[in-house]
């Protein structure tokens, strides 16, 4: 459980602040809620940390530099996470840990670990279909993913606004 209810409003608006690639781009607000949706449909099946899944969704990429290769695009975004922690980031000290590693290791390929990492990382890697990426099955995480793949490419394909998603975060 989190310590106190999160800020998604505020929290994308710091992570905006200082994101300096397009909104629309490739690993832009969209693919956060995306990302969102698809890792909280994963959670409901693997019992995964829903509360760490959003989070992760938020700040996975908002520290790239790029919209191609960044190899330390998911340290930077797991590093704003822990300078928002206490002020708008608040979980307790093991739930941090899997946000920030979660965040740290999802372009690292691992498909074996910790239910909540394994639904971040689906939920990242069921929307490569917006740069024309199929997700493999063997490179999945979860059954629960497998089973979404060919929901979540249509979406990722058509560049889906998750707009629910959108309006929790006051967009």
């Amino acid at each position: 459980m989190s310590i106190m209810p999160h800020d998604y409003a505020a929290i994308l608006k710091a992570i905006i602040d200082g994101y300096t690639l397009p909104l629309t781009g490739y690993h832009g607000l969209h693919h956060w809620a995306r990302v969102w949706d698809n890792g909280l449909r994963v959670a409901s099946e693997n019992g995964a940390d829903e509360e760490v899944v959003r989070l992760f969704a938020l700040f996975h990429d908002a520290r790239r530099v790029n919209e191609h290769i960044d190899p330390d695009h998911g340290l930077r975004g797991g590093d704003l996470a822990h300078t928002l922690r206490g002020s708008l980031v608040h979980l307790d000290d093991s739930r941090f840990d899997l946000l920030y590693e979660a965040c740290r290791l999802h372009t690292d390929g691992h498909t074996t670990g910790d239910a909540t990492m394994l639904a971040c990382w689906d939920a990242d890697r069921l929307d490569l279909g917006r740069v024309g990426i199929r997700p493999r099955a063997d490179r999945l995480c979860t059954d629960a993913a497998r089973a979404l793949v060919p929901w979540a490419q249509l979406r990722a394909e058509g560049d889906h606004r998750v707009e629910e998603v959108l309006q929790c975060w006051g967009w």
